[in-house]
This record gives C-alpha cells, structure tokens and sequence, in this order.
C-alpha cells in the first residue's frame, strides 16, 4: 500500500511538472497545450513505473537505458507531428523541443528524481518565457533594419 501510494505521488507530481509547462505553452495558444503537456509528462512518468515494477524488487534488473528509449522513441514521433513548414518558415520547433525535455521531466519524476525534475521544469519555464523576450526584441530590431 505504502509503495503504491509513492507510484500515485510520483504520477500526481508528474502531471503538475507537466501542467505549469503547459499553461505557458496554452497561454500564448501553441499546438501542444495544458492537456497535451500533463499527458506527455504523466505518460513517460507511467512508463517509467511500470518498467520498473517488471523489474521487481531488485533494483539492479532495472534497465533505464530500455526505458528511455522507449519513451524517447515514442514522443519523438508525437512531437514530429508538431513541425511544419509554411513558405519558407519551419514552426513547432520549440514545441517539439518541449515535448522531448518534457519527456524528460516525467522520467526524472517517475524515478523519484524530484529535484531533478523540478529544477528541468523551472529551467525550460525560463527559456520559454526568456527566448519569447528575446524573439520579439530581435523581431522588433531586424524590422528597423529592413527599414533602412
């Protein structure tokens, strides 16, 4: 009972990690939003329980390399879907990028990697909400200079 409870926790604190990525993501009204970034995030986190629970009790059986390339594997499929090209523009790049780290995350997570997870959460938070400052002021640069 106790060991089942750490897997519900692990797969709760998952889908919150996921959650916070995903409303940045549904605010600014990307492909992959809220509901897609928990599922991504909680997903990796269920493959990772369940491939360890195969394992057994001992730990050694474990084999993580198997299992990440598993879900690895499988959202870079899921996150292909995201890119597209328009004209001469590429689009989803990022979302596709977030998709995998959020792999990631939901790995860290159902390992019991906490801070790990955590800390990749608060990381890819500041690269999105860093990089779309930093895209709107090169945008705003490089109209002046087709200005000119």
């Amino acid at each position: 009972m106790i060991i089942e409870m750490l897997l519900v926790e692990r797969l709760v604190i998952s889908a919150i990690l996921g959650g916070l990525i995903g409303v940045e993501r549904e605010i600014h009204d990307k492909p992959a939003g809220f509901r897609t970034h928990v599922l991504v995030c909680m997903g990796a986190a269920l493959f990772t329980l369940v491939s360890m629970s195969f394992a057994g009790t001992d730990p050694s059986f474990i084999d993580a390399s198997r299992i990440a390339a598993g879900v690895v594997t499988g959202i870079g499929f899921l996150a292909a879907g995201s890119i597209f090209r328009d004209k001469d523009r590429v689009q989803g790049l990022t979302t596709a990028a977030d998709l995998w780290v959020l792999a990631g995350i939901g790995m860290a997570t159902g390992f019991g990697y906490y801070s790990l997870a955590i800390t990749a959460t608060i990381i890819a938070l500041i690269v999105l909400v860093v990089g779309r400052i930093s895209d709107k002021v090169l945008s705003k640069r490089k109209r002046k200079l087709q200005i000119w």
